[in-house]
């Protein structure tokens, strides 16, 4: 293992140039776009909804499985509130993880939602009936194991970790066992009912090796490169999904409102 990492360390510098040049030939925004892939066999069920076993996959929002009162009409919420966030930590993987850290995970999902949603509606921090509120629990969320990441590129693919990755070990294509993991479990509530209006859940997990083959070819090389870098941060991955989760949430809010909302 060692020299594993010794040999790691001498690669580090030479991939690192070839990312970089790959990610700088790709176009467009980067996003994230299929760095981070949703994996329904992971999804949890923490307790914090009502009904889990009202939840079906939403059509265009990579397999997030959501519930939604019919009989509300959207359009009659004008601000929308961001409880506190509730954390759960995976049993085995997590231990020993900064408190500081999710302390700095949540502020940034936080800003993240407020930057998606805020250019169509305000966001509050006082309750009333044209509120819609958001509230979020972060289920099962597991950092990137960077040591095994390091190994895994000093012998690509011949490393066990990265051997089993992908279809083989029942994970989306491209995601290695060591990759991270970010669960969430989210429910809208009338803001002067305190009624539920809506649940949705999702477990994300991040792709070091794969490509977005539909995006083109630079598309996919931006893809690689984000994920490859990404791998090497404990917390990029969780990063990326709250960024793909604040952007589908304000893309289907404006939807239900009948407001167009500009894409990422």
């Amino acid at each position: 293992m060692i020299n594993a990492f010794k040999r790691a360390a001498r690669l580090i510098p030479c991939c690192a140039v070839s990312v970089v040049l790959l990610a700088a030939c790709a176009s467009g925004n980067s996003g994230g776009s299929g760095v981070t892939v949703s994996d329904p066999s992971r999804m949890t069920k923490s307790g914090f909804l009502s009904d889990y076993a009202r939840l079906a996959p939403v059509a265009g929002t990579d397999g997030i499985q959501c519930w939604r009162d019919p009989a509300v009409d959207v359009k009659k919420f004008g601000k929308v509130l961001i409880a506190r966030m509730v954390v759960t930590l995976k049993d085995v993987e997590s231990k020993g993880i900064d408190p500081t850290d999710l302390k700095t995970l949540t502020d940034y999902f936080h800003g993240s939602l407020v930057k998606a949603i805020q250019p169509q509606m305000p966001v509050v921090d006082q309750l009333g009936p044209d509120v819609l509120v958001i509230r979020i629990a972060l289920t099962d969320l597991v950092p990137t194991n960077v040591a095994l990441s390091l190994a895994g590129t000093a012998i690509p693919f011949g490393y066990v970790a990265d051997a089993g990755s992908g279809v083989a070990t029942g994970r989306p294509a491209g995601a290695t066992p060591y990759m991270g993991q970010t669960g969430i479990e989210i429910q809208f509530r009338d803001g002067g009912t305190n009624a539920i209006l809506a649940e949705c859940r999702d477990s994300e997990v991040g792709r070091k090796y794969a490509a977005d083959v539909n995006a083109g070819a630079s598309g996919a090389a931006e893809t690689w490169a984000n994920g490859y870098m990404n791998s090497f941060q404990s917390w990029s991955y969780a990063k990326d999904a709250f960024d793909k989760w604040s952007s589908l949430t304000a893309k289907r809010l404006g939807e239900l409102r009948g407001v167009k909302v500009a894409s990422k």
